[in-house]
C-alpha cells in the first residue's frame, strides 16, 4: 500500500510511499515488536506468558495482571506482525508528529488496553491467549480516519481509495473475512476507544473553553462588585469629610465615627491585596 497526499492543497498533490521518516515512539514500537517476534522463535512459550488470556486474568490476576499491556507486543506470525507494524508506520507517524510523542503513546496504549477490556467483557472464559497490537492499531486507524478523511490510500499500489472509505472497509472486511481465530473484540475495542477518545477530546476542549469563560465572567463580576462597594464607601467617606469641614470632628455621630474606622481598615486591606 501507498498513500497519496494530493487531497491537501498545501502539499502540492505529490504521491509518496508512506509518511517518510519514522517518528520516535513508532521507532521504539517497531524495535520492541520486532524483537519480541524474533524471540518467539527461540522461546515459543512467550505467547502463553505475555499474551492476554481472559480466563486466567480473572482467576489468577496476581500472576497475569501485566497481560493487557504485554499482549500488544506478541504476534501470531510474520504476516501478522508485518502488516500491524506497516499500518502503524503508515498511519501513526503523522499523528505522532501532530500530537507529540507523549500524547500519541498514551493514545496508543489506551486503545490497546481497551481492546483487552472488551475481549474480557465479551469472552471472560476464553482460554486462548489474545496476541497482537491490532487493537492499538485500529485505534490509530480511526484517529487517522477522523483527522485526514480525504487523504488517498493506494490499495496494492493501484487502486486509490479515500481514507474515509478505506478505514471503515478494513473494519468490515476484518470482521467478515478474519475468521474465528481473529481477535475481533480487540479490534473493535481499540477502534471504539479511538473514536471515543477523539470525540471526547473535542468535547472536553469545548467544555474547557466554556468553563474558562464562566470562570472569567465570575471573576469579572466579583471585581465589579468590589469596585462598586469601594465607590459606595468612598462616597459616604466624602460626605462625612465634608461634614467635618463644616461642623468639626466633635459633631460626628458614633455611627459616622465607626464607619470612618471601618472604611479606613477596609480600604487599607484592599490596597494590600492589590499590591500583592
Amino acid at each position: 500500500m501507498s498513500w497519496n497526499r494530493h487531497s491537501d492543497p498545501q502539499l502540492g498533490g505529490q504521491v509518496s510511499l508512506g509518511p517518510g521518516a519514522i517518528s520516535p515512539f513508532i521507532k521504539v514500537m517497531l524495535l520492541l515488536n520486532g524483537g519480541v517476534f524474533i524471540a518467539q522463535y527461540f522461546l515459543p512459550q512467550i505467547p502463553a506468558y505475555l499474551g492476554f488470556t481472559p480466563a486466567l486474568f480473572l482467576t489468577e490476576f496476581y500472576r497475569t495482571f501485566y497481560q493487557p499491556l504485554t499482549y500488544m507486543f506478541v504476534h501470531g506470525g510474520l504476516g501478522h506482525v508485518f502488516f500491524n507494524l506497516l499500518a502503524l508506520w503508515m498511519f501513526g507517524t503523522e499523528i505522532e508528529f501532530t500530537w507529540g510523542t507523549r500524547a500519541f503513546a498514551r493514545f496508543y496504549f489506551l486503545c490497546g488496553l481497551a481492546g483487552a477490556a472488551l475481549t474480557l467483557a465479551v469472552f471472560p472464559h476464553q482460554q486462548i491467549p489474545v496476541v497482537g497490537a491490532s487493537g492499538a492499531i485500529f485505534g490509530v486507524l480511526v484517529a487517522y480516519w477522523l483527522m485526514f478523511p480525504n487523504r488517498y490510500v493506494y490499495l496494492y499500489f493501484l487502486l486509490p481509495i479515500k481514507v474515509k472509505w478505506f478505514v471503515p472497509g478494513m473494519l468490515v472486511l476484518g470482521v467478515l473475512l478474519g475468521g474465528e481465530h481473529v481477535a475481533h473484540m480487540a479490534h473493535l475495542g481499540g477502534a471504539l476507544c479511538g473514536l471515543i477518545y477523539l470525540k471526547m477530546d473535542w468535547r472536553w476542549n469545548w467544555l474547557g473553553r466554556r468553563l474558562k469563560d464562566l470562570r472569567y465572567r465570575r471573576k469579572a463580576s466579583k471585581l465589579e462588585k468590589r469596585r462598586h462597594e469601594a465607590d459606595e464607601i468612598m462616597r459616604r467617606v466624602d460626605a462625612i469629610l465634608d461634614k467635618i469641614n463644616e461642623v468639626g470632628m466633635e459633631n460626628l455621630t458614633k455611627a459616622e465615627r465607626k464607619f470612618l474606622e471601618e472604611a479606613s481598615s477596609h480600604l487599607s486591606k484592599h490596597n494590600e491585596h492589590r499590591e500583592r
